[in-house]
């Protein structure tokens, strides 16, 4: 990112309500920062409510505050689910939810249960959301999954029925992907649980501007 996108960024933060910036903290522990802020994840994403309530970053969040951003976060980022404990009584308890966030992990352990495109029916449409500013490096050498485990495409622009999530509101370039072909070339396609479309790209982690289809 450029200096102008970090001072733009930093604006941003500053305007956040306090649900958005306590959002933004719950994105960072649970998509990057849980071992290094000792929190213990499961393999499959999850960590326990209880335990991330208490982290330092959290101390002031109820668990009715945190259940509420989950259910209004309009990306969807997050997942919230009930596992009570197996010698227990089955009543709720904080200790017995769990939660995590369904795409954009940094940690190389995770593995988020997602859906596998093996048609490219299932995926009409695969755009990507850039700036112009960005989109000459991406012209070159194309989209990157940079430290992420996949590169982020979204099923259709934001504001769409049904597009939930996959793209920035603030893009003004799109970027179409031809599926059909990247499939053919062994480029693999997910879908995860909100909707997001996830690729790892090549084996050196980029979707090549052969695969774009169009540029908008």
């Amino acid at each position: 990112s450029t200096p102008r996108d970090k001072s733009q960024a930093k604006k941003t933060r500053q305007h956040d309500t306090p649900a958005v910036r306590a959002s933004k903290t719950m994105s960072f522990l649970l998509r990057h920062g849980a071992q290094k802020e000792g929190l213990k994840m499961r393999k499959d994403g999850y960590v326990n409510v209880d335990d991330l309530l208490k982290h330092p970053k959290m101390r002031h969040m109820t668990f009715l505050q945190l259940e509420e951003i989950v259910k209004t976060n309009e990306k969807q980022r997050f997942k919230l689910i009930f596992e009570p404990p197996a010698q227990g009584n089955g009543e709720s308890s904080v200790s017995s939810w769990w939660i995590r966030a369904n795409q954009g992990h940094t940690l190389e352990e995770v593995e988020v249960e997602m859906i596998q495109v093996t048609d490219p029916a299932q995926i009409p449409i695969a755009i990507h959301g850039t700036n112009k500013e960005a989109w000459d490096h991406i012209a070159r050498q194309g989209l990157s999954r940079m430290k992420r485990h996949h590169i982020h495409l979204a099923q259709g622009l934001p504001g769409v029925s049904g597009v939930i999530s996959g793209m920035r509101k603030s893009a003004n370039v799109i970027i179409y992907i031809d599926v059909p072909k990247a499939l053919a070339a062994g480029i693999q396609f997910y879908i995860s649980a909100n909707g997001v479309i996830l690729s790892p790209g090549n084996e050196q982690g980029f979707i090549p501007p052969e695969f774009f289809k169009r540029v908008e």
